[in-house]
């Protein structure tokens, strides 16, 4: 008689993740780094020293100190400025990347613009830690390399935070929801409405809004205008093409309208955006 296994997969939603720099800095007394914005997350984790986090939103600045085994986050779009003790400065690894679906996971952690610090549980963060450092120290590796990393850290960081929080998964609206997203990944290059998606899926418009926004944490419309802009920045980042070819591949034939949404997203204009995020080697 034969012998085998089989299992499925609970949930196929692991979608886009980018890194975007990485690397650990023994910093001098009193370094500080700000104030600065970032267009996607940036996590510190502290390994030895102590130091201060100084974050702004909505005009009010709050302050935390932070030592050994504790971590924090930078949200996109926030003002931070962070700076080292002055008798034991810190040394931290850092990871900044984005996702469509990052913040996701990163509320799984407990973690997002209204809670900052990573915190470890009893058992401590030591994965989290070892999975950065992994990534920093492997600069050479492919990028599906160090993404399955990324994977692992994220991993990681739910499984051991303090604040994490228990999420509900249901196969079958995972199923519908991949669906979605598989058809607005491949023909998000053309105009696209919430009706024809829904029509893929074979569910009623509404249901189908509800079921994708209890599952992603965004409308359709908006998921779509985030995959639309995350590549977009991408391509500006990482190649010369013209702006305006850029926007065409990427859903927007009217230059216009993209640099309005993604001044909107972003911050900045698609140009000056460009300017200030060509690849470098330090944070």
């Amino acid at each position: 008689m034969s012998e085998y296994a089989f299992s499925m997969f609970p949930n196929d939603n692991f979608l886009d993740f980018r890194l975007f720099q990485y690397g650990w800095e023994q910093c001098e007394s009193l370094y500080s780094f700000g104030p600065f914005v970032r267009n996607h997350y940036l996590f510190h984790y502290v390994i030895s020293g102590k130091g201060i986090l100084l974050s702004t939103d909505g005009g009010i600045t709050h302050q935390y100190r932070l030592g050994p085994g504790q971590g924090f986050l930078i949200c996109p779009g926030q003002i931070n400025t962070y700076c080292a003790d002055e008798m034991q400065p810190w040394k931290y690894v850092w990871l900044e990347f984005d996702g469509l679906r990052a913040a996701e996971y990163l509320d799984s952690a407990g973690l997002g613009q209204s809670q900052l610090i990573y915190r470890p549980c009893a058992a401590g963060g030591e994965g989290v830690c070892r999975q950065m450092l992994y990534i920093s120290d492997h600069a050479d590796a492919s990028p599906l390399h160090l993404v399955g990393h990324l994977c692992l850290f994220l991993d990681e960081l739910v499984q051991s935070s303090a604040t994490r929080r228990n999420s509900q998964s249901s196969p079958l609206r995972d199923f519908y929801v991949q669906e979605a997203v598989t058809f607005i990944q491949q023909n998000c290059h053309r105009s696209i409405t919430v009706e024809e998606i829904a029509d893929v899926c074979k569910l009623n418009r509404s249901y189908f809004s509800k079921l994708f926004h209890e599952s992603v944490g965004c409308t359709p419309q908006e998921f779509i205008i985030r995959l639309r802009l995350t590549r977009a920045a991408e391509q500006m980042r990482m190649t010369r093409d013209p702006i305006g070819d850029i926007a065409r591949r990427c859903g927007y034939p009217n230059q216009l309208h993209f640099s309005q949404a993604f001044k909107k997203r972003y911050g900045l204009p698609p140009r000056e955006w460009r300017k200030q995020n060509a690849p470098v080697n330090r944070e």
